[in-house]
């Protein structure tokens, strides 16, 4: 079933508001659906690694569904890989099953510059389109419980913090971690020897983290340049500006066609 309620179900009678995504209202939620997913060849062949159903759903969908209950209708969707088949299902306006209506924008990074920016390079060509405080999710993690709580998003804009990042315990694919954690809640950034956490993708960013001054690339990144995120969050955490929580639910990177298998061999998570 497609979701494309731009040439398909969208009411004749619906509100304007919701006809393409909204000028005013920038994505205070961008969705990370852009890599290549070899590990997950073949499926990934010929569908894009966050499209893989998971209990009858894409995988992306469950993020964006929970957004939109949260209050985050305006969202934003990074593409390269096979990314005119994620629009082609979403379209600009789907209402989805379980979070209603949402407006969507896409930016596609493999159509503009051939090739994916990575998640740092692709948050900063989005930027321009993105709230001053956004979510950030990666499309192949299941999680269905995470909470994208409003309480957590108000107290996050009035700490001095540039981001928060959710960690979960080490999956068995990551058993040393990625970052540390402090009993004052913040993200550290300490040696394997030390005990760390998975990073688990989720995050809250406020666009000054990442500045032109602090990235070395201009916002909206009109030269397409790929970065990665982690070198930018090691040097936040140097100074302190990343705090961070442990995240203990359910929560899968999809990473290998095995795990997807074992995910929808397992009971669906209400």
């Amino acid at each position: 079933m497609r979701l494309n309620t731009m040439d398909s179900s969208l009411e004749t009678d619906a509100p304007q508001r919701w006809l393409g995504s909204s000028p005013e209202g920038l994505a205070s939620a961008m969705v990370l659906a852009a890599g290549r997913g070899e590990r997950m060849r073949p499926l990934t062949d010929t569908t894009p690694k966050p499209m893989l159903e998971v209990h009858g759903k894409p995988l992306m969908q469950w993020h964006m569904e929970a957004l939109a209950k949260a209050g985050h209708p305006d969202q934003l969707i990074n593409t390269a890989w096979l990314g005119p088949q994620i629009e082609a299902y979403f379209g600009l306006n789907p209402d989805l099953p379980n979070g209603g209506r949402v407006r969507l924008r896409y930016s596609h990074e493999g159509k503009e510059f051939g090739h994916a920016l990575e998640t740092a390079g692709g948050i900063v060509r989005a930027l321009p389109f993105l709230a001053p405080v956004f979510w950030v999710v990666a499309g192949d993690i299941y999680a269905p419980q995470f909470d994208f709580a409003p309480a957590i998003a108000k107290e996050f804009v009035r700490s001095d913090k540039l981001a928060h990042i959710w960690m979960v315990p080490n999956p068995a694919h990551n058993p040393k971690g990625d970052f540390g954690l402090s009993s004052e809640g913040l993200a550290l950034n300490l040696p394997k020897t030390a005990t760390l956490f998975t990073f688990s993708t989720f995050a809250l960013y406020k666009k000054e983290f990442f500045a032109t001054a602090l990235t070395g690339v201009p916002e909206g990144n009109p030269q397409g340049k790929a970065a990665p995120l982690a070198p930018l969050l090691r040097a936040a955490m140097d100074r302190g500006m990343v705090s961070a929580s442990l995240y203990t639910g359910a929560w899968t990177d999809v990473g290998t066609p095995e795990r997807l298998k074992d995910l929808n061999q397992s009971p669906a998570t209400p």
